[in-house]
């Protein structure tokens, strides 16, 4: 499923946006947005064209499939041990969306939300699109101690949420149960919501072990809302689809008020609810044989990366994202990727302010969710680059 003769490079430059190969000019390999080179497993497609054959594409309920909340319950329930209720799931058109929602919800003018740094960028639009302020908490890379009295440190009385990516994007750190339960007391005791982005959540290499900071227990779980999506496990990204769950009905309900969804001006499309809760149903499989390619190349690339003179690549313990520091290079972020781009043909996304924050200047992001072929021909062509 993962051999390079199952990506079709054809179609992904007609069909792969968002800073990959439809994109990018020709020759060059995008190592960019974390998107999987590879389709689909077949019984999504096959979902879909069995649901569309009898041609009625009509409304769906404005808060989900039935079959679709009670798929993603029982995932929560059995792989992520949150005791999850279906009432209290619903879709979004993607897990963007998802965290914006909670922050249009839980955030006015003038309130501050602690956002980790380095972080994805939406974690600062979010919060700034509804008129807060991004608060940036330094989170080191790999197994670095987090300064959590820093963090309470930062909480004021306009605080009002912090923001978990869990798996972290892009430093690829998973949070241990002991810290995840450190954040979870901080936001209880100054009664702060925990926005928990597991988006990645699937993507962890062994020996790491992934925890759902609502699972933790009752009084933690009931100050979380939980956000997740399909396209990082799932390779759905266009179909965009996600999904919010509270535990607290309170929180629910004012989610669902501030999504609209009752007002037909948002809401997941059917199709994608049905490609989503089959690959929760029918396709771990796919995940398991992803997850084993990615580890090999996640193996490869940090073995590759930490051979370039000013190159310093911590592996990730989960994601499928190279986080690497360039400092040692004697350049910036802006300075490399352009050289990547032009000389080696390869393109990354810098470590710039808009994509993840201060704390990413001096770094570089690649993905590796590609073919060994693929990744191997791009970090040959790096390593040339810096050789010359």
């Amino acid at each position: 499923m993962f051999e390079h003769n199952s990506v079709n490079l054809d179609i992904l430059k007609k069909r792969a946006f968002n800073l990959r190969w439809a994109t990018v000019p020709e020759g060059v390999i995008p190592l960019t947005a974390a998107d999987p080179d590879f389709p689909c497993a077949p019984e999504i497609a096959e979902a879909i064209i069995r649901f569309t054959q009898d041609r009625y594409l009509s409304y769906g309920p404005p808060a989900g499939l039935t079959e679709f909340k009670e798929s993603v319950a029982s995932f929560f329930t059995h792989k992520r041990n949150i005791p999850a209720h279906p009432e209290f799931i619903f879709p979004v058109d993607s897990a963007a969306f998802g965290i914006y929602l909670i922050c249009k919800t839980f955030v006015s003018t003038g309130d501050e939300v602690i956002i980790f740094d380095p972080v994805d960028f939406l974690f600062r639009y979010a919060t700034e699109t509804v008129g807060g302020k991004a608060v940036p908490f330094a989170i080191p890379p790999g197994d670095a101690a987090v300064d959590f009295d820093l963090l309470e440190r930062l909480i004021s009385t306009k605080t009002r949420m912090i923001c978990l990516c869990n798996p972290l994007n892009p430093t690829g750190k998973v949070f241990s149960r002991q810290e995840l339960l450190t954040i979870g007391e901080i936001a209880c005791k100054h009664n702060l919501i925990i926005l928990s982005d597991e988006i990645w959540s699937d993507i962890v290499f062994a020996p790491n072990v992934f925890t759902s900071i609502a699972s933790l227990n009752e009084e933690i779980r009931n100050q979380t809302v939980t956000v997740t999506g399909y396209s990082k496990s799932y390779g759905l990204a266009g179909l965009r689809i996600g999904t919010v769950m509270a535990s607290n009905p309170a929180h629910y309900a004012l989610l669902f008020a501030a999504s609209l969804h009752n007002s037909t001006i948002h809401g997941a499309n059917v199709l994608s609810q049905v490609a989503a809760m089959t690959a929760l149903n029918e396709c771990d499989y796919w995940l398991q044989g992803f997850v084993a390619h990615l580890q090999r190349m996640k193996d490869l690339c940090v073995r590759e990366l930490n051979t370039i003179p000013g190159f310093n690549c911590i592996a990730p313990e989960g994601c499928y994202v190279a986080f690497t520091d360039i400092k040692g290079t004697g350049r910036s972020s802006n300075e490399i990727y352009q050289l990547l781009l032009e000389e080696a043909k390869v393109a990354v996304v810098p470590g710039a302010k808009e994509w993840f924050g201060e704390g990413a200047e001096g770094f570089i992001r690649m993905s590796f969710a590609t073919s060994e072929d693929i990744l191997t021909d791009a970090l040959s062509r790096i390593k040339n680059t810096f050789s010359l």
